[in-house]
C-alpha cells in the first residue's frame, strides 16, 4: 500500500452537505471542536446557517480533528470539504502526501498547543514553513522556442522584430501575493487589492488585519484641505462613516428573494375587517383557568389559530396551490399552519403540520413548540417546508395590521393587529370593548373575492362569537 492510499484511509474528510432542499451554500455560524480535539461518530462539530435554518451538524467519523478548514463566518458550497479527521492518531506523524493545514496567518508561540481555527493560528507542527518560490524568469531558450512554435522568430534572433521582447512571453511582473482563502475573500468583499497590500504576516502572509488597515487607508480622509464648494453638503467619506452595511445572506437572503418572487408572481388582493372580540378575550381567561388546559400556553393567537382553521374548513377551495408547470389548481385535503416568527437571523415561516385535525390542547401544545424552537434558531428546514396557510401576528408589535406578502406556493395569509379597548356599538349602546383589524392577502388565480371575503367574514364571526367554534367545527 503506497503511502498516499494509507494516508487516503487515515485522514478522513467531511464536506457541506446539503441540509435543505437543492439549497448550495451555508455559512459556518460556530465550531464546536478544534484542531486536535478528539471526537467521535455523530458528536455535533459545527453549527451552519441555510438560507433556511441553522442546523448543526455531526461527524461521521471518530478520531482527532486533524484541520478545520474555514473559519467562522463563511460562506461554504455544498460538497466543500469543511473539517478532516485523523481516524487513526496514533500511527504517529502523518506520512508524504498526508492533507496539510493551509498556512497560518500569525505565528504560534512555541510554548504548548493551542487549539486554534484555521486563518487564526497554527500548532507549533506546522509553524515550519518551506522557503517562498521566488518567480521563475523567462528563459532565453524558453523564449526562443515558443517564439518558433507561434511562428515568429525567437526575440534576439536574426529577423526577429524590435518589439519582440515585448511579445506576451515574457514572466510575470511579481509573484502572486500569499494569502490564506478567507482572507482572499474578505479582500474581495471590501475591493482591497492584493497586490498593494503590506504583508505583516510570517513569510510575508497577508493577514486580515492587514486587509483591513488597507480597506481602512483607502476611506481615510487625505491630509489636503478639500475646495470648499459654498452649499454643499458633507464629504462622501463623511457620510459613509456614519453608514453600517450588513451583508444578507442566510435567512434574511433567501426571505427577501422568496418575498420577491411572491410578490411579482402570484397576484395579491388582500381585504380587511375589524371586529368585536371581547367574547373571545373571555374565553382566553377561561381556558387559562380550566384544568383541561393546565401547563399549555393559552393566547388569543391560539384561537385566532383555530377560527382560521374552521374557517378553511367551511371554505375548503382556499387551501390550495397554483401548479404553474402542469397549469392545474392543487387543492389540499390537509392544512399545513405556518405561524411567522421574528428570530434573531431574520423572518421564518414554520408551519404545523396537519394542524385541521388538532384539538385546541393539540394545536396549542404544537404553537408552542414551534415558537420555542424558532426563538432558539434550531427550525429545521423541514418545519418551513409544505405550508398552505399562514398567519402573522403583527399585533404583538401595536400595529393594527397589514398588508401581508404570501409565502411562495401558499394561497393565504392572515394578519392579526393588536387587541385594543375602543368604544364599540354593542346592543344599541356605545361601550368599550376589545376591538381587532384582520387582513387576508390571497392569491387572486386561486381565490376569487368571494371565497376570499367568506373565509375573512368566518373567521371574523368564531372571534366574535367563539361559540361557532363548537357549531360550526
Amino acid at each position: 500500500m503506497t503511502a498516499r492510499t494509507a494516508n487516503d484511509q487515515r485522514f478522513r474528510e467531511f464536506k457541506m452537505p446539503d441540509v435543505g432542499e437543492g439549497l448550495t451554500e451555508a455559512e459556518i455560524l460556530k465550531w464546536y471542536v478544534a484542531e486536535g480535539d478528539t471526537v467521535a461518530d455523530g458528536q455535533v462539530v459545527c453549527e451552519v446557517e441555510t438560507a433556511k435554518a441553522a442546523v448543526e451538524l455531526p461527524i461521521p467519523f471518530d478520531g482527532v480533528v486533524h484541520e478545520l478548514r474555514f473559519p467562522e463566518g463563511t460562506t461554504v458550497d455544498v460538497g466543500q470539504v469543511i473539517i478532516s479527521v485523523d481516524t487513526d492518531p496514533g500511527a504517529g506523524p502523518a506520512a508524504a502526501g498526508a492533507p496539510a493545514p493551509a498556512p497560518a496567518e500569525e505565528p504560534e508561540e512555541p510554548q504548548g498547543r493551542q487549539a486554534v481555527l484555521v486563518g487564526y493560528g497554527a500548532a507549533p507542527s506546522s509553524t515550519k514553513r518551506r522557503a517562498r518560490k521566488q518567480p521563475v524568469q523567462a528563459e532565453p531558450v524558453a523564449a526562443a522556442v515558443q517564439a518558433e512554435l507561434n511562428g515568429r522568430p525567437a526575440p534576439g534572433a536574426p529577423g526577429a522584430p524590435a518589439d519582440a521582447a515585448a511579445a506576451p512571453i515574457q514572466a510575470p511582473a511579481g509573484p502572486r501575493p500569499l494569502a490564506k482563502p478567507p482572507v482572499r475573500k474578505l479582500a474581495k468583499d471590501l475591493g482591497v487589492d492584493l497586490a498593494a497590500v503590506t504583508p505583516s504576516g510570517a513569510d510575508g502572509i497577508v493577514t486580515r488585519e492587514d486587509v483591513h488597515a488597507a480597506a481602512s487607508a483607502a476611506t481615510a480622509p487625505v491630509a489636503e484641505e478639500p475646495v470648499a464648494v459654498a452649499g454643499a453638503p458633507a464629504a462622501g467619506a463623511d457620510l459613509a462613516a456614519r453608514e453600517t452595511r450588513i451583508p444578507i445572506k442566510g435567512v434574511r437572503k433567501a426571505t427577501a428573494e422568496a418575498m420577491v418572487a411572491s410578490a411579482f408572481t402570484a397576484p395579491h388582493a388582500t381585504e380587511f375587517v375589524t371586529v368585536d372580540v371581547t367574547r373571545t378575550m373571555k374565553l382566553v381567561q377561561k381556558l387559562k383557568d380550566d384544568p383541561d388546559m393546565a401547563g399549555l400556553r393559552v393566547n388569543p393567537l391560539l384561537l385566532v389559530a383555530k377560527a382560521f382553521l374552521v374557517a378553511i374548513k367551511r371554505n375548503p377551495d382556499v387551501n390550495a396551490s397554483w401548479d404553474e408547470e402542469n397549469q392545474e389548481i392543487v387543492r389540499k385535503g390537509y392544512v399545513n399552519l405556518g405561524i411567522a416568527a421574528a428570530t434573531p437571523r431574520g423572518l421564518i415561516v414554520p408551519n404545523i403540520k396537519d394542524a385541521g385535525a388538532k384539538t385546541l390542547p393539540e394545536l396549542s401544545t404544537a404553537l408552542s413548540e414551534l415558537v420555542a424552537t424558532a426563538r432558539e434558531g434550531k427550525t429545521s428546514p423541514a418545519d418551513m417546508s409544505g405550508g398552505t396557510v399562514t398567519i402573522t401576528n403583527v399585533g404583538v408589535f401595536g400595529v393594527d395590521t397589514g398588508t401581508p406578502i404570501l409565502n411562495p406556493g401558499e394561497s393565504a395569509i392572515l394578519a392579526f393587529g393588536a387587541v385594543k379597548l375602543q368604544p364599540w356599538v354593542h346592543k344599541g349602546k356605545v361601550k368599550p370593548r376589545h376591538v381587532t383589524t384582520l387582513a387576508l392577502s390571497f392569491d387572486h388565480r386561486l381565490v376569487d373575492g368571494e371565497l376570499g371575503s367568506k373565509v375573512l367574514a368566518d373567521t371574523a364571526a368564531v372571534l366574535e362569537n367563539p361559540q361557532r367554534l363548537i357549531t360550526w367545527g
